[in-house]
């Protein structure tokens, strides 16, 4: 009778230990306090917008233009923030508008290095550069090697706009101009806030 009790016991506490476990990784990986819902909301792949044929919403002002670049494409990237955050990174945000007659799948956008060969249609391979302090930074990128950038999963269709945001390692207070880079796009000066 006591090793039976004594085995009830084992399995009540094995289940508890379970479901307090489970919970625990339950709210590691869900909770939040709101604002990165609304943060990864505005982050959305644009192939969500290509089904609504509308680009969506972000946080980014888009009445503020602090660079447009085109290439002979019809492809025209407009950035309408770059804001430095206390967390040590600059996020650039802005748009991109296909003003072509096919789909576009930012060819070359994802860079050359291997590791991020694998962010497919991306800002994976943009960069931004302080011509005064010599330095270029990369876009940061997590342990497995995803970019901290939009995806275009299923590129821009032909006529339709999608936002777009890139995070970079923040170059020193002092410098407040930077030349943001894209594979296979003109370089565009922009002016670094916050």
């Amino acid at each position: 009778m006591r090793a039976a009790t004594t085995r009830t016991r084992l399995k009540a506490t094995a289940a508890v230990a379970t479901a307090v476990a489970m919970a625990v990784v339950l709210t590691a990986c869900g909770g939040d306090d709101g604002k990165d819902k609304a943060d990864s909301k505005a982050e959305q792949s644009p192939t969500v917008a290509d089904k609504k044929n509308k680009a969506p919403a972000t946080e980014s002002d888009d009445s503020e233009v602090l660079a447009t670049i085109k290439n002979g494409d019809g492809i025209e990237l407009v950035v309408n923030s770059a804001k430095r955050d206390a967390g040590g990174f600059v996020t650039v945000k802005g748009s991109v508008k296909n003003g072509s007659k096919r789909n576009f799948t930012a060819p070359g956008w994802q860079g050359s290095e291997r590791e991020l060969l694998s962010n497919g249609a991306s800002l994976a391979g943009s960069s931004l550069v302080d011509q005064a302090g010599k330095k270029r930074y990369l876009i940061l990128r997590d342990t497995d090697g995803r970019c901290l950038c939009t995806k275009f999963v299923a590129g821009i269709a032909a006529d339709t706009t999608a936002t777009f945001f890139a995070q970079f390692p923040a170059p020193p207070q002092t410098t407040t101009e930077v030349d943001f880079q894209i594979p296979t796009m003109p370089t565009a000066t922009i002016q670094i806030s916050g």
